[in-house]
């Protein structure tokens, strides 16, 4: 028998399993304190990542059935489950990825790329590093780590393809996907870094200073810098073991790197154009919140200019595939948890989770709650959304049980972003480096995870110890 034929075979069994999981799981009575509607809808969702997680479906496949099945069974209405096709940060992101497109075209992509390569390039390790500081530079000035990994994604997609590493040809993992997933990874620590570095800091910080904890720029990125800086050193190399890039030293780089600048010569009129247009973008995107702009507007403004003088074009856009097929499925997924948790699935989840630790002693408590604020982002594709809907009933629960406020306060704050990366659909901002082809949505699944699980260790340890020392 075939080998692709016994690969085919095995696929249809896992899928067919997924499917008499999903009929098990629909026809068993609804859980106390739930809508039947509720328990419904999280069975077709946990079905769906259940599908990609065992590699029986890709995202986009699992996802549109998964959407076929909550409009035909009445779950959710169509208005409902088509929800997430209007949302303006989704397309923000699809945005991301023609403007990607324009900054290799214009060979600006290019040269960053090998300017980065001639000054880091002699391992892959390396060039993995200075993505995850330049990340951290920047997020200060960046309230959206969509909009920053608007800003990373091209440089690191035209530093893959430069050094020989093309998912058009096979060999993503020479370099590339190794480079996208550490990028992805460090915006979980850039994010934690800095109160200005993620929509929901700011908002989190709010909700906690109406139940008496006072969090400003400063505590915060003390509080943030021992664990963070830890994980600086941490996350790369682990994600250079578990997921290793085919190249690992690159010694002769620097020098090819060089090489291939000088054959490039000076600055090309489309790389000023790219150049002053993404420069623009940052600005606008940088000064949208005391302005009143949209994120979402800029960039279309940007792409717009890029359309306007050739630097990408309608030909160009025939070709971007992977950005129609992560608009479909990353809308159908955020509209179904956004539903998920309007429908009352994520209160209920929380409150056993919080009941589940009465009676037991703070620390044990408080070890309980992140941990379960951790995992159940699975469930969650808006990092805001899970603050919003579950950071005051585990602050509340936290406090009663004779947890140092500010400590959980600050816990829950930071576990919002570091555990971004705990599936494709964690954050907006996984989206576009999963959509690149570099990286398949198992292996997020599965890196990932580790990853997190690494995050939340070193929070719960030397995290703790470091905010109890500075409070």
């Amino acid at each position: 028998m075939p080998h692709h034929y016994k690969k085919t075979i095995q696929k249809h069994w896992q899928q067919f399993a997924v499917l008499i999981l999903g009929l098990i799981l629909w026809y068993l009575p609804t859980p106390t304190g739930l809508e039947t509607q509720a328990w419904h809808l999280f069975v077709i969702f946990i079905s769906a990542i259940f599908a990609v997680i065992i590699n029986a479906m890709p995202i986009f496949t699992s996802s549109i059935l998964a959407l076929a099945a909550v409009v035909l069974t009445g779950t959710l209405t169509t208005k409902q489950a088509y929800s997430g096709f209007s949302e303006d940060f989704i397309l923000l992101i699809i945005v991301a990825f023609l403007i990607a497109r324009g900054v290799i075209k214009s060979g600006l992509g290019k040269r960053i790329a090998f300017l980065i390569i001639r000054k880091f390039g002699t391992s892959s390790l390396k060039l993995g590093y200075s993505i995850v500081a330049a990340d951290m530079f920047i997020s200060p000035a960046f309230p959206s780590n969509t909009a920053r990994s608007g800003v990373l994604f091209p440089i690191v997609n035209a530093l893959a393809a430069d050094s020989g590493s093309k998912v058009s040809d096979g060999s993503r993992k020479k370099i590339g996907s190794f480079l996208m997933m550490t990028s992805m990874a460090g915006l979980t620590l850039s994010s934690t870094l800095w109160l200005t570095a993620m929509a929901a800091n700011p908002a989190g910080a709010k909700m906690a200073k109406e139940v008496g904890i006072d969090i400003s720029y400063g505590t915060w990125a003390l509080a943030a810098s021992v664990p963070v800086l830890i994980l600086y050193f941490l996350v790369p190399w682990v994600i250079f073991k578990l997921y290793p890039p085919e190249i690992k030293e690159t010694p002769e780089a620097p020098q090819i790197a060089q090489e291939a600048l000088d054959k490039m010569g000076p600055v090309h009129k489309n790389e000023w154009i790219m150049a002053g247009t993404f420069i623009g973008m940052v600005t606008l995107w940088v000064m949208s919140g005391s302005w009143g702009l949209d994120k979402t507007a800029v960039a279309f403004l940007g792409l717009g200019i890029l359309m306007l003088t050739n630097i990408f074009t309608l030909e160009d856009l025939r070709g971007e595939g992977n950005a129609l097929g992560t608009l479909v499925w990353f809308a159908i997924l955020y509209a179904m948890s956004k539903y998920l948790n309007e429908l009352g699935f994520m209160g209920w989840v929380g409150d056993h989770i919080s009941a589940s630790v009465e009676g037991f002693s703070w620390p044990v408590v408080y070890v309980s709650l992140i941990v379960g604020y951790v995992l159940i982002h699975y469930f969650f594709v808006s990092q805001t959304a899970q603050m919003l809907a579950l950071f005051s009933v585990f602050l509340g629960v936290a406090m009663k049980a004779g947890v140092p406020a500010e400590l959980m306060a600050f816990m829950l704050l930071f576990a919002t972003n570091f555990n971004a990366v705990i599936t494709p659909q964690g954050s907006s901002a996984n989206v576009i480096y999963t959509g690149s082809g570099y990286i398949e949505a198992g292996e997020v699944y599965k890196v990932g995870g580790i990853v997190t699980a690494l995050n939340t260790l070193v929070f719960l340890t030397v995290g703790t110890a470091w905010i109890m020392m500075i409070s």
